[in-house]
């Protein structure tokens, strides 16, 4: 049955083209545990998930979802649910233990057996060189901050595109630069944990650079001559809080959205974004050439989206609200626009606290759409967390299914419209580390027990093998006794 044009987004029958690639993504710190074993060096986020206080119930990474270990499991699970395509993080301790230097055999051969895992499955893999696990020694020397990491960045792009270059059909360079920059150097929220407004903008502009650097690299290196290359960016979908929202709105777009897609699509920073951050910031770690090296030819744009954000401008009375949907921690993820208030939204909401709403996602892909018009997008993220429990060996998720269900239905509708969509990736294959609040929210469409590490297939992963195998939005039928 289809209900074409139903505003709970609730349709059903949708069907996506043949090519419309269908697949579900991880990422290395997450799931892969091993952190000791074969040569691996210590990351930001080891060191992070060790300092008390960090992460809820002073969780860690070090076994997480042991996907070192269970990686052939975990493809024949993947095969299982038909995916089409699977993205996944290379972690960059894994190839180079400090940073820089010659590669670790041992990580290139996991990250070998993964890709020919896939192929042999026919599930075409998608690389991402860089969800957030920055060597330890290369934060050290001040991460992000320093220039220098770019470089390295690039060196560490050369070594992995070389070694899978003639296999990986799809290479990403960086995944969400916003978190790593935002919530690593500002807020503090996230490995490493500094709070500077200063280090901030600096660590935007440097992964800037590295994505640059490394798309270079890559289309130097890699053999495959039908590879894309591409990169990620969690959006940040603005709507009017009240008090001078359009200013918020603006202010909010240029650091979260503008920052990254002015220098890699347009070859400069938004004059605005340079005069909010004028206190703070000449912006003088820009040098001569750099925007050059930025804005690369790129083949797609991955584009993360979870939920909406209301903003307003404080009005100087009331008591500040900061509804922005991330950990609170002690410094800013707004250097410049401290002032711009995140109000609460209406629900539903996911576990995580963020709101439901489809509309948003369909507004962001037509927006993207219209200003990158020659520019095709995939979504590389998208899921929700919800308290799920296993219960007689099933997961009846409704929650999730639902959700999955309104925002493939939001995606088509965008499609419709003429946005050039070219794929899905669900977030996420496998419950897993979720950063700051350790293992506490769970984003899978598998279940996995962490104690015994068993996998069990969720109602919303058997929903989405449904949907792959007919390339339509099956109409959703709850399970028994959920």
């Amino acid at each position: 049955m289809v209900n074409a044009g139903n505003p709970d987004y609730r349709d059903s029958g949708l069907e996506f083209p043949a090519d419309f690639l269908l697949g579900s993504a991880t990422a290395s710190y997450q799931i892969e545990g091993a952190t000791h074993e074969d040569g691996r060096g210590a990351s930001i986020w080891d060191t992070f998930s060790a300092t008390p206080g960090k992460i809820v119930n002073g969780d860690t990474g070090d076994v997480a979802d042991d996907h070192y270990h269970r990686l052939e499991e975990d493809l024949d699970l993947m095969k299982r649910l038909g995916l089409e395509a699977y993205r996944f993080s290379i972690a960059w301790p894994r190839i180079q233990p400090t940073g820089s230097g010659p590669a670790n055999k041992a990580g290139l051969d996991f990250y070998g057996r993964l890709v020919d895992g896939l192929l042999a499955r026919g599930i075409r893999p998608i690389a991402t060189l860089y969800h957030w696990d920055l060597p330890q020694a290369l934060g050290d020397q001040g991460g992000w901050t320093n220039r220098d990491t770019a470089y390295r960045f690039a060196e560490y792009a050369s070594i992995v595109g070389e070694a899978l270059g003639d296999r990986v059909a799809t290479w990403t360079t960086l995944n969400e630069p916003w978190c790593s920059a935002y919530l690593g150097y500002g807020s503090g929220a996230h490995a490493p944990g500094v709070t500077s407004r200063l280090a901030t903008l600096t660590a935007v502009h440097h992964l800037n650079l590295a994505h640059g650097l490394a798309i270079q690299e890559l289309r130097h290196v890699v053999t495959n001559e039908a590879a894309t290359y591409s990169v990620t960016l969690n959006f940040h979908v603005l709507r009017d809080g009240g008090h001078q929202s359009e200013e918020a709105i603006r202010r909010i777009d240029a650091l979260a959205n503008r920052a990254f897609t002015g220098p890699m699509l347009t070859g400069a920073y938004p004059q605005d974004l340079l005069e909010d951050t004028r206190e703070i910031t000449e912006w003088e770690f820009v040098r001569d050439g750099d925007l050059e090296i930025i804005k690369q030819p790129i083949d797609f744009l991955g584009v993360n989206y979870y939920s909406t954000a209301t903003v307003r401008m404080w009005n100087g009375r009331d008591v500040r609200q900061n509804n922005d949907g991330h950990k609170p921690s002690s410094g800013t993820a707004w250097p410049g626009s401290e002032r711009v208030e995140f109000v609460a939204q209406e629900g539903p909401y996911t576990a995580m606290g963020w709101n439901i709403a489809p509309d948003g996602l369909e507004e962001l892909l037509v927006d993207l759409s219209g200003q990158f018009p020659e520019l095709p997008l995939v979504i590389t993220e998208n899921g929700a967390a919800f308290d799920d429990e296993v219960r007689e060996g099933s997961v009846h998720d409704v929650q999730r299914t639902d959700y999955l269900r309104r925002h493939f239905t939001a995606a088509h509708r965008a499609m419709q419209r003429g946005v050039d969509l070219r794929g899905y990736l669900v977030w996420s294959l496998l419950d897993n580390f979720e950063w700051g609040y350790g293992f506490t929210k769970r984003f899978g469409i598998v279940h996995v027990n962490y104690e015994t590490q068993e996998r069990t297939i969720k109602d919303s992963g058997l929903w989405f093998a449904q949907l792959i195998e007919s390339h339509a939005i099956p109409e959703y039928r709850p399970s028994v006794g959920s």
